[in-house]
Order: structure tokens, then C-alpha cells, then sequence
């Protein structure tokens, strides 16, 4: 039985009203990602699409609210929850013999497009243990690379802008990364809204994914800088629900700005002093604000802290980060252990880790507990059996005092798969 570990978590999901705001031509659609709507006199701007799984849901909602043609459809980037959810709108468009809509994204778009065809599997992989909460851990896959809505419209460089007009509204796209090197936003000054898609969302932001590949912490500064300037009443986000008012959306853009500026300076100045990775990671842990810790906008729901040091020292520095030659050629983890088990017993190594495990230093007694469920591989082992179901308990209970819903499926993954394992002992 997974633990559920989507408490809390109410403002990623989706569980909050969808709404119509500004003048009534403005609609906001909740799902497990958002998509926002703009009605003009000449048809529908559709800024992202939900994960296929929601969008009938979708499609519903807004059809409730408006029956117009939908003309341009915008990815504010390529994942999954945000450029899937197509079908219903296509279906809708060829049964009533429409023209297709433009469909807009920058150009690294179309390349994550192309990277889900190679990597279709192991996206199905991750997705999987990411998400395990969600939809459980025989979910069917969550995304089908072969059935892509291609964009027409494509922005091309790193300061790449695209602006447009419908039935007298006016659009304006920018493209800066942050989450992912192909994000854009919307800026409709007649309606005084911004879409952020996933550059701004209802938690701390999702830099640093340990699944996944770079995050760029600075890039999503500036990106926050920029809509500041626009002085908007409404703010769109990718997740969580709708912010209206001016003093809102400045607070929420600049509480953002300033984490972000914070985690990726404070990294580069201690690069400067020569300091490798693990001293950084535990400086840092020391100094972060108060006023982050305790801001309803930076919860560390889904991205959290920790994330973020590992995204911004991943920007300069390479796979080599602890500064010792010990690990640039490392011998097999099962190996080392099992040299360990030779200068111990198993008995010794599980002793202390039941002390430190009774002393509160969860972390530490992981560490002496992997070294006999590393380096035993006897599946007749009484020690091993009593240290897989030792590490499961202080697993069990780092799942849930973590607030990150990545981390706490890490964790909880891990246990499951450590509960099948001697459970399977025990039946021998």
C-alpha cells in the first residue's frame, strides 16, 4: 500500500475552483496543470494544455464558458501536464470543419519533443516513481511521445519574442528559461495578465529535480524581473490557483525573484572561494532566510532548497564534486561494502545503526545500514532481513517529514521496493 504523498499538496493538483476573472472574457481552467483562456471578438487563446488524462475534463470546462473557435494554442513548454491534453479541441475542429489553430512554442520545444521519441521508456521510468502517488504504481504510462501536436509558429533564440493580434487583443510571448530551456510566457496588457506556465507555480519553484536534467535558477530570476515590470493585476501559473491583484502578483514574482537570485549567488560566490560541493550544500543549508522558510509562495510542496543549490552549482561545475580522487574512478558500491563486512561483523554495523537510529540521526544510520544491504547478498541472512526491515522503518519515517512531493516519493519508492524485498525473504 503506497503512502499518500500529495498531502498538502491541494494548490499543485488542481483541487480549487476554476474561474472566470477580469472583464468575464478571462477564464481559468484548474488541473493537475492550468490552462488559461482568452476570449476575443475573432476566437480563443489557449495558453497550455493539461496532461492528456485530464483533458476531457479540459475541454469541458471550457466549453461551459465559451463556444468560440479556438485560434492559437501556446506551450509555455513541452512537458507532459502542459502540451498533451489536445484531442478534444482537434476532435471539435475537424467534426465542425474548422481551420486548424496556430500553435506556438519556442524551438527547443520541438528538440524535448524528439528527446521523449528516444528516451520514451525511461521518461515512462521516471515518471512513474515521480508520480507514484498519484496514480499508483501500476499507473499506464502517463505520456505518449508518438502523439504530438506540432507547433506552427516556433520562436527561435535565447531572447526570442513573438507578438500578435486577435479580434483587438494584443499577445505578447517571451521566452526565457528557468524550469526548462523552452519556456514562454504571456503578457495581454488589455486584460492585464500574465500566463507564467511553469515559471511561476504555487511552491517553492521546481529547480534542481534530482530525476531530471538541468534547471536553470537564474534564468528564472530575470524571467520574474520581467513580469514585475509589467505591473499586472492577474497572474496565471502553471500550478495552483489564479493571484489577482496588483500587490499579490508583485509579492508573489518578487518573493520568487529574490529566492532564486539568492540560491544561485550564494552557490557562485562560494565556487569563488574554492569550496566543493558538500561544503557548499551544508553552508548554504545554514543561512537560508527565514523570510523564504516562512512564505506562503515558496512552500517546499514540489521544488524545495535543497534542489536549488544542486541546480545552480550544476550550472558551472561537473560530475567530479567532492574534491577527492577517491570518487573520480570509484570502485562498485557492492564492492566497497563488502570490504567493510570483512573488517566488521554485520551484527556491528546493524547495532550502531539501531543506536543512531535511536538518537534521531536517521541519515547516518542509512549510511551503516547499506553496508550490509550492499555488500550481503545471502538471501538466507538473518542480519540482512533485519537490516532491510530497519532501513524500511527510518525510510517509512523520512517520507513523512519530507515536504517535498519528489522527495518524499524517492523515499517512498525506496521503501516499497525494500518491503517487496524481504518480504520475499520471509516467504523462503
Amino acid at each position: 500500500m503506497i503512502r499518500r504523498t500529495t498531502e498538502g499538496m491541494s494548490d499543485w493538483f488542481g483541487m480549487f475552483p476554476s474561474e472566470t476573472f477580469g472583464d468575464g472574457t478571462c477564464h481559468f481552467i484548474a488541473g493537475m496543470a492550468n490552462t488559461a483562456v482568452i476570449e476575443t471578438n475573432n476566437g480563443l487563446v489557449l495558453f497550455d494544455l493539461p496532461i492528456r488524462q485530464f483533458a476531457r475534463k479540459t475541454f469541458k470546462q471550457v466549453r461551459d464558458r465559451t463556444k468560440k473557435q479556438v485560434k492559437y494554442i501556446i506551450y509555455s513548454h513541452g512537458h507532459f501536464d502542459h502540451a498533451f491534453g489536445f484531442a478534444p479541441f482537434i476532435e471539435e475542429i475537424k467534426k465542425k470543419g474548422l481551420n486548424m489553430p496556430e500553435i506556438i512554442a519556442h524551438e527547443n520545444c520541438i528538440r524535448r519533443f524528439e528527446k521523449y521519441q528516444m528516451l520514451r521508456e525511461y521518461h515512462n521510468w521516471i515518471n512513474k516513481m515521480q508520480f507514484a502517488s498519484v496514480k499508483g504504481r501500476r499507473q499506464e504510462n502517463l505520456v505518449s511521445a508518438q502523439e504530438i501536436l506540432e507547433p506552427t509558429i516556433i520562436l527561435k533564440g535565447n531572447d526570442a519574442t513573438y507578438n500578435f493580434e486577435l479580434g483587438g487583443t494584443h499577445f505578447e510571448i517571451y521566452h526565457d528559461k528557468g524550469e526548462t530551456d523552452d519556456s514562454i510566457w504571456l503578457w495581454v496588457p488589455e486584460k492585464k495578465t500574465i500566463c507564467a506556465g511553469d515559471l511561476f507555480v504555487s511552491s517553492f519553484p521546481n529547480v534542481g529535480n534530482p530525476y531530471k536534467v538541468q534547471r536553470y535558477p537564474r534564468d528564472w530570476a530575470i524571467a520574474m524581473d520581467k513580469m514585475i515590470e509589467k505591473d499586472a493585476m492577474y497572474l496565471a501559473p502553471g500550478h495552483g490557483p489564479l493571484i489577482k491583484g496588483k500587490e499579490k502578483v508583485r509579492d508573489a514574482l518578487s518573493i520568487t525573484s529574490e529566492a532564486m537570485h539568492f540560491v544561485h549567488d550564494e552557490v557562485v560566490k562560494r565556487l569563488n572561494e574554492g569550496k566543493w560541493f558538500e561544503q557548499i550544500f551544508h553552508e548554504m543549508m545554514e543561512i537560508y532566510p527565514e523570510k523564504f522558510k516562512n512564505h506562503k509562495m515558496l512552500r517546499p510542496m514540489y521544488g524545495c532548497y535543497q534542489f536549488a543549490i544542486h541546480a545552480a552549482h550544476r550550472l558551472y561545475h561537473g560530475w567530479y564534486n567532492s574534491g577527492n580522487p577517491t570518487d573520480l574512478y570509484p570502485s562498485k558500491s557492492e564492492d566497497i561494502a563488502k570490504e567493510f563486512l570483512k573488517v566488521n561483523s554485520e551484527e556491528t554495523y546493524l547495532n550502531h545503526a539501531r543506536n543512531l537510529y535511536k538518537h534521531g540521526k536517521l541519515q547516518l544510520a542509512l549510511h551503516l545500514l547499506d553496508i550490509i544491504v550492499i555488500g550481503r547478498t545471502d538471501s538466507n541472512s538473518r542480519v540482512l532481513l533485519e537490516a532491510l526491515k530497519l532501513k524500511y522503518e527510518i525510510l517509512r519515517k523520512k517520507s513523512t517529514q519530507e515536504t517535498s512531493h519528489i522527495a518524499a516519493n524517492i523515499i517512498d519508492n525506496a521503501a516499497y521496493q525494500i518491503k517487496l524485498k524481504f518480504k520475499g525473504m520471509e516467504e523462503k
